[in-house]
């Protein structure tokens, strides 16, 4: 059984992923004047506390995380909200962070500690909307199917504090912001949503994608869409110029961790890619083909190999069943491996919650269809109605990890012997 190795992957992806590693040796230079630390992000407290550890002189600060995910800090003060829809705790956090940034001068340091899950835990209406508006906009983006970079670009445009506007708010200071990516590409503005960095796009794409997807505005959202610019700060705006944004982790270096401890465990790995995006369904039957393929002919890869990518799929909800974007992909697969041998897999999403159950992910093999089956489940019913999370804890295929600490998004790993 490879189930053991494949976990270990996993674990070891993980571990190369922690905060801890990134943050001690991308530290800003100290300021002349005050040290605040703000953050927001699945990975935001472990950052905090691993900023504590490192710097050695005064700071204060507000960092928000999601709920189960805080970590101890002595000077820097964590708050929990809710993830992926806002609440009303992390509304008062988004202020209140605002509040530390402001009145700050240029020699003073804003150190922004930025992961993935951020764009939820700071929501902060524009003008005109509620925090109601703003959990409406959440979950019609939720349903879409849209890529992560299309859904942020959406959020920042009905939002105070995302798309550069916490970095406007902390002018003249100088701001730092260490990332953990969640993101495909890395693209640092896309990362929760670029708080303190200048947006990709503008409100016209805005629009399209709006229309593209088919998203339903509240009525007051779909008023400010219909106007002008929503003015959030440009990339050549003079305030980012002595700004500095440093990458501290992401899937990248994970799966490259990952593919080496395969190799020591006498298995050849391939990385597809870090940043792998659209329907989680669709993705894994081209992951299956490609298994087969190298099950059967030797290519494009001889056997045996683990095959390693990572990247954020989405979901389009059409059914009312349970389960994130890993579990439909492990669905999808195990209806596309239905029968074959020599194949075992694994994805999980390495923050440990795999979209809003329990579980990281599940594991899949050539004979997980059948054992479905056995078990009462039609794999293909489920799949039609969004329910890998029910076929997969029917079998005892979940894989529960818990809060890691981090956040590099998907990771799958599918060998074959």
């Amino acid at each position: 059984m490879d189930r053991p190795l494949l976990q270990e992957l996993f674990s070891h992806a993980v571990a190369m992923a922690q905060p801890s590693l990134g943050v001690k040796t991308n530290l800003p230079p100290q300021p002349r004047g005050r040290t605040v630390v703000i953050g927001a992000g699945k990975a935001s407290a472990q950052m905090a506390r691993a900023f504590e550890m490192a710097w050695d002189g005064p700071i204060t600060g507000l960092v928000v995380t999601r709920y189960g995910y805080a970590e101890a800090c002595e000077r820097i003060e964590i708050v929990e909200a809710a993830h992926p829809v806002p609440d009303e705790a992390g509304f008062l956090a988004a202020r209140r962070i605002m509040e530390q940034v402001s009145g700050l001068g240029p020699d003073d340091l804003v150190v922004a500690l930025i992961s993935g899950g951020g764009s939820s835990l700071l929501p902060a209406p524009a003008p005109g909307l509620t925090l109601a508006d703003e959990q409406a906009i959440n979950q019609s983006l939720l349903a879409s199917g849209a890529p992560i970079s299309v859904m942020n670009l959406v959020r920042n445009q009905f939002s105070t504090i995302k798309g550069g506007r916490l970095a406007q708010q902390a002018a003249p200071a100088r701001v730092a912001t260490l990332v953990v990516s969640d993101v495909p590409g890395d693209d640092p503005a896309v990362v929760a949503s670029g708080p303190t960095i200048a947006q990709s796009g503008d409100r016209a794409l805005a629009r399209k994608y709006v229309e593209l997807y088919g998203l339903d505005l509240p009525v007051p959202a779909a008023r400010i869409l219909a106007g002008e610019d929503n003015l959030a700060p440009t990339a050549g705006d003079p305030l980012f110029d002595n700004h500095s944004v440093r990458t501290i982790a992401s899937a990248a270096l994970s799966l490259s961790q990952a593919a080496n401890l395969a190799r020591q465990r006498g298995i050849e790995a391939a990385i597809l890619s870090d940043s792998i995006e659209g329907e989680a369904r669709d993705v894994a039957q081209v992951h299956a083909a490609m298994a087969r393929e190298v099950s059967l002919r030797n290519q494009p890869f001889a056997k045996p190999v683990v095959l390693l990518s990572g990247g954020e799929t989405t979901v389009t909800l059409r059914g009312k069943g349970r389960g994130g974007r890993n579990g439909e992909f492990l669905l999808s697969l195990a209806i596309g491996l239905d029968g074959t041998s020599g194949i075992t897999a694994l994805a999980a999403d390495t923050d440990g919650i795999d979209g809003s159950e329990d579980n990281a992910g599940a594991f899949v093999d050539g004979q997980s269809a059948n054992r479905m089956r056995a078990a009462g489940i039609d794999p293909l019913a489920a799949l039609a109605n969004n329910d890998a999370y029910s076929a997969f804890a029917a079998i005892g295929d979940l894989l529960i990890t818990g809060p890691t600490g981090t956040n590099v998004n998907d990771f799958r790993a599918i060998i074959i012997r």
